[in-house]
């Protein structure tokens, strides 16, 4: 696919030119157009209309978001959720011939320079020129199709939002609803959208859940306006309601309840209404991903088995820890073999100063020891500290909170530290980011520290503060603000000795623990070499899937080609590099791990990925929540990529698996045309917390195993 570059085919005028879109199957399509006049759209504030002819003739309209209107962050993602819902009901719908009670997609691009989505242009007219007008066999078969769509939109798991006389259309046939531009998934939280009597009260007021009852709520004041001629208050019940006998179904059935729970829900009211329900009746859609969900279910229940989970011990959990790590059963919160119930596991340790910690980096004790001190020039000086004068408490935590101690295992270009933080709190948790080069660990660490750094994990009981306070903010003005302002990142450079890249205090279940980060460069986790050595005392794992190296898409082929990169059928060669110097304890490595797939909005729109991509995580850990998605990344790169790529899964006992975005779109040149837009990038990190017990209200043993 050669796309367009630049603003020719976004000419203002009419006249000849090309227009390159994506079908609904993301396959690229090209045709000869002409433009329209723009035309500002009321309903999208920030969106342009025109009418375009495609070919020899095809009249469609189009949507897009000119450069003018780029710069409110909220426009992109309100195109792209509309695009969104429109591919959802055209994949679904696009063949069956009660499809057409929605205004159909052609086709979209979110990555032109002026994103855009084209629509059909269907007959009839707003229905609200019918009012008081529709005869009674009429009448009815807007009411039915009304109800249908509701109906058809909810197994979907969308709510339009936007029903209304002005956006319902009538051709003396067929009832058709407008564009879904202000759809929300089901369960999603409300925001306030719509106007009397049109939108039900918890819609306006943005209160609770979406829900397919709150459209229910729409198609009863719509067919009040036609029958009665006039608009109710839309708080209820309208006081006349009597006197329409043909609303007696509507007001039986609880339609006009004011909040959705009292509401019948789409299907009763067909039943009501004595329509037929096309999805009752039609056999299940295969599941192309059937026989890969199967194989999860299979590859977990054993897994499960042989970690004694479900009441089978296994042997190899029962053998003694190694040094530099606690055993699975410790890990998994599981007791000690023994008769009866056995002992509860014991409570966590308090910090102590003196209590030596393993050096993340050359995996050596490092007791704390006052002499130590240092603190860091900004030129990069290593300025021996004395604190032995310093004798007001608040100033010695306050200087200690900022400083350094010298690893004393240390020595020529391996010289390195310490924050002083990382010796005088809990059990020190380090995490390595695994894969080869630009599959995105960076800008995913950037993204994530982003997220935490403007409040993400506190809904999850989790405070968090600098390990060091300077490091943090070179961190934070190096990698994430940058990532912010659009710019792609630059690549991680190799080391000769691994250090991380940033560090946490962690205060959640427990004591307050140091969490690190490592994220190097993928030739170098490639490599067996000396570099990796830290790899040893890592307490958990991040594998970075990279979708352009891993999935058998042709759409994907494109891109592939624009930013050179191969399809690998033998998986990330940092993935089994990684994977094979990691001890086990038998078959599994007994630190957890999660697999990111990262850059799914390249695949936004797979029905499998769109289900976790298209909503934002939840504000508590659900566990139940986190296998099914698991389940689902698990199905979607079996079912697209060859085995190798889900090696974490099956080498590793815990390991969870999430749909991620760093980014949001496509870098062009060194920055992000349509700025940045992380997406679930704290759901790989919330499951290690949960599995390392850090994370309050989320049992160990459930998640990942």
């Amino acid at each position: 696919m050669n796309r367009p570059e630049g603003g020719a085919h976004f000419a203002q005028g009419p006249g000849p030119d090309e227009l390159e879109f994506f079908t609904h199957k993301e396959d690229a399509v090209r045709f000869a157009a002409r433009f329209g006049a723009d035309r500002p759209t009321p309903e999208r504030p920030s969106l342009l209309a025109r009418k375009v002819i495609l070919g020899a003739g095809w009249q469609v309209h189009q949507y897009r978001l000119p450069l003018s209107a780029q710069g409110d962050p909220q426009a992109y993602g309100t195109l792209e959720r509309e695009v969104a819902a429109a591919v959802a009901l055209e994949r679904r719908y696009g063949s069956e011939r009660f499809g057409e009670v929605f205004t159909r997609m052609i086709g979209f691009d979110l990555e032109a320079p002026e994103p855009f989505i084209l629509y059909r242009i269907h007959g009839g007219e707003p229905i609200s020129a019918r009012r008081g007008a529709l005869s009674v066999d009429e009448q009815h078969r807007v009411l039915a199709q009304l109800a249908l769509s509701v109906r058809l939109l909810e197994d979907v798991g969308l709510v339009h939002r936007a029903i209304a006389p002005e956006t319902v259309r009538w051709d003396g046939t067929h009832v058709r609803l407008t564009e879904p531009y202000g759809a929300l998934r089901t369960k999603e939280p409300r925001s306030a959208f719509g106007a009397a009597p049109w939108a039900s009260p918890e819609q306006r007021e943005g209160t609770g859940v979406a829900d397919a009852r709150d459209d229910l709520w729409a198609v009863a004041q719509l067919m009040y306006f036609l029958l009665s001629g006039r608009a109710d208050k839309g708080t209820g019940p309208p006081a006349d309601l009597a006197d329409f006998r043909r609303l007696a179904a509507l007001d039986h059935g609880g339609v006009f309840a004011p909040l959705a729970q009292a509401r019948p829900t789409p299907a009763e009211l067909m039943r009501l209404l004595n329509v037929s329900d096309p999805l009752a009746t039609a056999a299940g859609a295969s599941d192309p991903l059937g026989r890969a969900r199967a194989e999860y279910d299979a590859q977990r229940a054993r897994k499960r088995r042989e970690l004694g989970l479900d009441g089978h011990p296994d042997e190899a959990i029962t053998t003694p820890p190694s040094p530099t790590r606690r055993s699975l059963r410790s890990l998994l919160g599981v007791p000690p073999p023994a008769n009866g119930t056995g002992p509860s596991p014991p409570a966590p340790e308090p910090p102590a100063p003196t209590r030596s910690r393993l050096c993340p980096h050359c995996l050596l004790p490092v007791t704390f020891d006052e002499s130590m001190l240092i603190t860091i020039s900004a030129k990069g000086d290593r300025v021996p500290l004395d604190l032995s004068k310093e004798h007001r408490p608040a100033h010695r935590e306050d200087a200690l909170r900022q400083a350094f101690h010298r690893c004393p295992h240390a020595d020529g270009d391996r010289s390195h530290e310490l924050p002083v933080p990382y010796l005088t709190n809990g059990e020190p948790l380090s995490i390595a980011l695994v894969g080869s080069s630009a599959v995105g660990k960076t800008h995913l660490l950037a993204a994530m520290l982003g997220e935490i750094e403007q409040g993400g994990l506190e809904p999850y009981g989790l405070k968090c503060l600098p390990l060091n306070p300077a490091s943090h903010r070179t961190f934070l003005r190096e990698r994430v603000q940058g990532l912010h302002q659009g710019k792609q990142l630059a690549r991680t450079g190799q080391q000769t000795f691994a250090r991380f890249a940033d560090g946490l205090l962690v205060t959640g279940r427990a004591a307050t623990r140091p969490v690190v980060f490592f994220d190097l460069a993928g030739e170098d986790l490639a490599e067996e070499g000396e570099v990796t050595g830290f790899l040893m005392g890592v307490g958990a794992f991040i594998f970075v899937l990279d979708p352009l190296r891993a999935l058998r898409l042709p759409f994907l082929d494109p891109v592939r080609e624009r930013n050179k990169l191969r399809r690998r059928d033998l998986g990330d060669e940092a993935f089994t590099t990684v994977l094979n110097r990691i001890p086990r304890r038998g078959p599994y490595i007994e630190a957890p791990a999660a697999v990111a797939v990262n850059k799914s909005d390249l695949v936004r729109f797979d029905p499998s990925v769109d289900r976790w991509l298209g909503r934002a995580l939840p504000p508590h850990f659900d566990a139940e929540a986190v296998r099914a998605e698991s389940r689902d990344a698990y199905a979607f790169v079996s079912h697209h990529a060859s085995s190798a790529w889900l090696k974490p899964f099956d080498d590793c006992a815990r390991c969870t698996l999430h749909f991620v975005a760093a980014t949001g779109g496509q870098a062009r040149g060194d920055e992000f045309p349509h700025g940045v837009r992380p997406r679930r990038v704290l759901a790989p990190l919330l499951s290690i917390f949960a599995m390392c017990g850090l994370l309050p209200g989320a049992e160990p043993r459930e998640v990942g195993a």
